[in-house]
């Protein structure tokens, strides 16, 4: 056993010191002061301590384990742990056994603070060095639990409590305490506070007793240093409020706020300014949000779904009806139905169509009580401002159409169906009316936006209509008749029509329709190439270009214009005037009747008697003879009264290229011939005029020859007259 031990003791030695420490055959050993070396008995296998100064002399049965060591110094406020300490009694005074060897307590530690130098005996370890001992400042906390039962100024402590060594301190450390962590206090500043959770049954710092799991807020202002069984969840901040801003809180468990009222697990409410300038959560509240404050001036309102009632309980399916000036907050589950809507403000041309959704009972007009159903309707007028009750709904909102002579609107009774026109002044729908949409054909839909009749217009004659631009079908449609046409209008719902003269305006009525007429345009004619509403009455002219054949096969191609109008006795009859509507296409049928009579008679004749008198045979054809056998000035036809008062024969062609070139060679034979005969003409009358010409150049010049002598002659005289003179004034001198 003893040799076991010392084995033991010999490695451990041996782990601990440097190998130049290692086992010396030296005879004499100096060991200096506070050293200490380990000498074997090999003889009883026991080792010693010996600590210095001293010179040692080794025996041949011992052996030195290892070199002079330092010994163990541990300065002030300092320690260390020893593992496997030696065993001493109550004197302090080392113990051994019957052998001579050192009591060691096998598996026990033993820490110790400063003292005087010391050796490891035989079997010791130093297990933790030299460290300085802990200071726990303030605000600060050694969180320690112990390991074993142990009793301490008749405190006695189990395995397993815990507890807290606070600062300002030094802490001594014990062999039974295990310092689990370092706790710092949490500083809470103001508008904060500290979120606790319980880890075990215990008592708060306010001596509270806390169970298990257990949640609550310290909001004192400082530093807290949580307890043992104490765990800072979080830090909460506090909510500031103002006149503008609230909480919406939300309980997640049944418990008692602050003021000593009872909140239900799922109940919401809102913290306001007037309860706290800043306010913090409790554990078992929740924020849901922050609400704005609602302002209404004073010409706003708003309703409110599922008003909270005077015990603070949601009404739910009610409303709340609240008018400015006003701020307030929408409570939990409270909403805005529409938002902040604006106070009805109704002029006097304004005006409010309303339903009653519940049974009602208010003041009409007149001051008269009246009782409203649900799904009446009824209608208020301004000058007024109007806030609609829970019970009423605005249907809508009505303003006054102004009309003016020439205008009006198409109006529906939505309980007869029945539809009127509204003309030349200012209306305003009932309760029971709308506004009605006329619908139009296309075709005249297109005539109407583009503004113009290809009729009326010969510019637009034959061009196709501008495309349709929107039209407002509730107002009433108007179409200008111009000077000198007519239009006719059908009413469907009386079956009667009638036909306006212009110049006028015509303001159709919800069952009336326009006449459209599809008339023949072109040249040669071609049916359906013009729509138009409006009639010209004439004088009027109109182009067709016909095929024809002589007696003698002669094949032509003629284009003729003819004049026409309508002759209407008595625009005021009825009858008369739509009998200018009965044929619907009389261009066409009036081209057609004329051509027919062309063809019939020129079919009769020679092409050379044509050629000659074209004029007469067709004016001849188409007004026929009178009683007197003289041609007519006009034709007339009796279904519409047009009247065609002249023919004009613009071109003749022939059809036959043959025709063609012979005729064409007889033009030029005859063109030439007229040619010359011009040619020749001019000829003799340019040499009758040069002969004249000639003579009175020479008579001219026998009468400037003779006028040049007699100028000469006074020439003559003059310079003779002239040598008499110079001749007389030499003889006196």
């Amino acid at each position: 056993m003893l040799g076991g031990n010392s084995f033991c003791t010999r490695s451990r030695i041996r782990e601990r010191v440097p190998s130049s420490l290692t086992m010396t055959e030296e005879s004499i050993i100096r060991i200096p002061p506070y050293h200490y070396i380990h000498v074997l008995d090999q003889n009883s296998n026991i080792s010693r301590v010996v600590t210095g100064p001293k010179t040692y002399i080794r025996q041949d049965n011992e052996r030195v384990l290892f070199h002079p060591v330092r010994m163990v110094m541990v300065p002030p406020r300092h320690y260390c742990v020893i593992q496997n300490p030696v065993s001493r009694d109550a004197g302090r005074n080392i113990e051994y056994d019957d052998v001579g060897q050192a009591k060691l307590r096998h598996g026990d530690q033993e820490i110790r603070l400063a003292q005087d130098p010391f050796p490891l005996y035989p079997g010791e370890e130093l297990q933790l060095n030299i460290t300085p001992l802990t200071v726990v400042l303030a605000n600060t906390a050694l969180h320690l639990k112990a390991l074993l039962d142990f009793e301490d100024d008749n405190e006695k402590s189990v395995a397993g409590d815990e507890w807290l060594f606070e600062g300002p301190g030094t802490y001594i450390p014990r062999k039974e305490v295990e310092v689990v962590q370092t706790i710092q206090a949490t500083v809470i500043r103001h508008n904060q506070a500290i979120r606790l959770r319980a880890r075990k049954e215990c008592q708060d710092r306010e001596d509270r007793a806390r169970v298990t799991g257990e949640e609550w807020l310290v909001k004192k202002v400082g530093a807290y240093l949580p307890g043992v069984y104490e765990e800072v969840v979080d830090i909460v901040d506090a909510f500031v409020l103002t006149d503008k801003k609230a909480l919406h809180i939300r309980a997640t468990k049944t418990f008692r706020d602050d003021k000593g009222n009872l909140r239900r697990t799922g109940e919401e409410w809102l913290v306001t300014m007037e309860d706290a300038e800043a306010y913090i959560p409790n554990v078992y509240e929740e924020v849901e949000g922050v609400v704005d404050i609602t302002t209404l001036n004073s010409r706003q309102y708003c309703v409110i779904l599922d008003p909270v009632g005077a015990d603070g309980k949601p009404q739910l399916g009610q409303k709340k009806v609240v008018k400015g000036e006003k701020s307030f907050f929408l409570q939990p589950g409270e909403s805005l139905e529409s938002g902040i809507q604006d106070v009805y403000i109704l002029s006097e041309e304004e005006g409010l169509v309303l339903r009653a959704l519940q049974v009602l009972e208010e003041k009409d007009e007149d001051g008269n009580e009246v009782e409203r159903k649900p799904g009446d309707r009824w209608m208020i007028r301004g000058p007024l401002e109007y806030v609609p009750p829970v019970e009423v709904e605005v249907v809508v909102r009505r303003d006054s159409i102004p009309l003016d002579e020439n205008e009006g609107i198409y109006v529906r009774d939505i309980k007869t169906g029945k539809v009127r026109a509204v003309v030349g002044h200012t209306y305003m729908l009932t309760q029971d009316e709308e506004l009605w949409e006329k619908e139009l054909p296309l075709n005249v839909e297109a005539l109407l936006a583009s503004g113009k009749d290809p009729v009326a217009d010969r510019s637009n004659r034959g061009s196709k209509p501008q495309e349709a631009q929107p039209r407002d079908k509730t107002r009433a449609v108007t179409y200008r008749v111009p000077n000198n046409a007519a239009v006719q209008v059908y009413d469907y719902r009386e079956k009667k029509a009638r036909v306006v003269f212009g110049p006028e305006l015509v303001i159709l009525g919800p069952d009336e329709q326009f006449t459209v007429l599809s008339l023949s345009g072109g040249t040669p004619k071609r049916s359906n190439v013009i729509k138009a509403i409006c009639l010209l009455l004439g004088p009027d002219f109109c182009t067709d270009l016909i095929n024809i054949e002589t007696a003698d096969h002669a094949r032509l191609q003629i284009q003729l214009s003819y004049n026409w109008h309508f002759d209407i006795k008595d625009k005021a009859d009825p009858l008369e005037a739509s009998r200018i509507f009965s044929v619907p296409d009389f261009v066409g049928d009036a081209c057609k009747a004329i051509a027919s009579r062309i063809r019939g008679a020129v079919a009769s004749v020679q092409f050379d008697d044509f050629h000659k008198n074209s004029n007469r045979i067709i004016a001849r054809a188409v007004f026929g003879f009178d009683e007197s056998v003289k041609i007519r000035s006009f034709f007339r036809f009796p279904q519409n009264n047009l009247v065609i008062t002249s023919v004009d024969i613009q071109s003749v062609e022939p059809v036959d290229q043959r025709t063609r070139d012979a005729l064409q060679k007889s033009v030029q034979l005859a063109i030439e011939i007229t040619t010359n005969s011009q040619e020749a003409t001019a000829r003799h009358e340019a040499e009758r005029l040069e002969q004249e010409a000639k003579g009175r150049l020479e008579r001219q010049r026998i009468t400037d020859q003779a006028e040049a002598e007699r100028a000469r002659k006074e020439l003559l005289e003059l310079e003779a007259l002239r040598y008499e003179r110079q001749g007389f004034s030499s003889v006196v001198f």
